[in-house]
């Protein structure tokens, strides 16, 4: 049984998940120095470690793991057994995909050079950040220490070795860019030299050196 947390319910039937509490299932462990934000539901086999906060509205899956210190923002959704170890940043609204993994040791060994066991003094953490609105797919692995960027969206199955701008989409290992998404998450279809739209909602979107932004006023008249 997870410990007490303020507005936790432990178990609930899945068709009370949108309420007002948090969920957490019977059998998550989800450690009493960890935030658990409003209206989340935390399922089955899940683990949330120690200083991890979690923000309102957010659904981490069955078997997923939160390592210590994570912090997760609002309204992001991490999918049955994804991987997120400390000292992992992922910001409001992101998708991580299933069995997705965000690593954070850049010479994993589970030795030092001399033979002894590795201790928590003998390697330096480095994390992964995942900016607002960005995707993981399935089974992908960002490689740290690595920024996926704003509204990013992640192939299944890529190694994302370097940076990802934002909007980009990043496919294959290691992760190269094949285009642009827009907000709604589809791939994004060329109108001019320096122009794109979203074939679902619409938007419209400029390019100017390397860099994609929604197209505005001034960004018409320029």
């Amino acid at each position: 049984m997870p410990p007490a947390l303020p507005h936790v319910i432990s178990d609930r039937p899945r068709s009370e998940i949108i309420s007002a509490r948090t969920i957490v299932a019977a059998s998550a462990d989800v450690h009493v120095d960890a935030s658990i934000g409003a209206r989340c539901a935390v399922w089955d086999l899940a683990q949330v470690r120690e200083g991890a906060t979690v923000g309102a509205e957010c659904v981490i899956g069955r078997g997923a793991y939160i390592g210590p210190g994570v912090r997760v923002g609002a309204r992001v959704k991490i999918q049955n057994h994804a991987l997120v170890y400390e000292p992992a940043i992922l910001e409001d609204g992101v998708f991580v995909g299933p069995a997705a993994v965000l690593t954070n040791d850049t010479h994993p060994r589970a030795v030092n050079a001399d033979g002894t066991p590795k201790g928590v003094s003998d390697w330096l953490r480095v994390g992964v950040t995942v900016r607002r609105g960005a995707s993981l797919g399935a089974r992908c692995v960002c490689v740290a220490p690595v920024t996926i960027g704003r509204w990013a969206m992640v192939a299944a199955g890529a190694v994302v070795t370097a940076d990802v701008r934002d909007h980009a989409l990043v496919v294959g290992v290691p992760a190269r860019q094949i285009g642009w998404v827009g907000t709604a998450g589809w791939r994004l279809d060329l109108v001019d030299d320096r122009r794109w739209v979203c074939p679902r909602t619409g938007e419209t979107y400029v390019e100017l050196g390397g860099t994609l932004s929604r197209e505005t006023a001034a960004s018409v008249r320029a």
